[in-house]
């Protein structure tokens, strides 16, 4: 399934549920009012307000395995980070070379306890501005096919919570200044999450990262999303352009 299909179908899903549980950021007045308006971010721009919602929405669409576009997203995404040219089922032990612990399937290994794999939620499809001009994959997402280091790399869950973090830089307004920029925001927030999963990979490179670093990267990366979003987006151009 493309990008545009995928954001198509949300923006014509009801997602009122979703819509329910979204929490959007609270006005400011008197005082932190004043200070916001001094030295704090911008707001975003009322004409993004939509956008905002849906990606918010977005976020809190768990998978559903009756949805069919739901299965075709899974589907593009194992077949994305494998460069596989085939499908796979829904549950099995190939759900491990993307860093899923645990086999899940009829027929589970001998002695193990059958876990369901876990369920990331829909919210972000795959960006079809920067990323499409990546002529192979950006470096972490190749996991452990190539290199050494990345050997015990947890991509589910550093995944996980690379979005938790590019979601809460949204709700909290640090991403206003480049989504006004740009007038978009579920494009800066693919960028930005594409932009930090390869500045995790550098420093899971450099530092010769294993899973106890983790919680520390983690620190590092929440920082530069919130404090840096533009100059991680730099460094995400910097590398598509060489």
């Amino acid at each position: 399934i493309s990008f545009t299909e995928a954001l198509q179908h949300f923006q014509s899903a009801e997602l009122s549920e979703s819509r329910g549980k979204v929490r959007m950021p609270g006005r400011q007045w008197g005082l932190a009012a004043l200070l916001r308006c001094l030295w704090g971010p911008p707001s975003l721009r009322p004409q993004l307000w939509g956008e905002r919602e849906l990606a918010l929405a977005m976020a809190q669409c768990a998978l559903d395995d009756s949805e069919r576009v739901h299965m075709r997203i899974l589907q593009t995404i194992y077949r994305q980070l494998t460069r596989s040219r085939l499908g796979c089922p829904r549950y099995g032990a190939h759900w491990e070379e993307l860093g899923f612990q645990g086999r899940t399937g009829s027929s589970p290994v001998p002695g193990e306890i059958p876990r369901p794999i876990p369920k990331i939620q829909l919210n972000l499809p795959w960006s079809n501005s920067i990323l499409s001009q990546v002529p192979q994959p950006v470096p972490v997402l190749q996991t452990q096919l190539h290199c050494p280091l990345l050997d015990n790399f947890p991509f589910c869950i550093m995944s996980v919570n690379i979005t938790r973090i590019v979601i809460q830089a949204l709700q909290e307004e640090r991403l206003s200044r480049e989504c006004n920029r740009r007038q978009q925001v579920i494009g800066v927030l693919n960028d930005l999450y594409a932009a930090a999963f390869l500045r995790l990979f550098c420093l899971w490179k450099r530092e010769h990262g294993t899973i106890t670093d983790a919680s520390f990267f983690l620190k590092e990366l929440e920082l530069s999303t919130k404090k840096k979003p533009r100059q991680l987006l730099k460094s995400l151009e910097a590398y598509v352009s060489r």
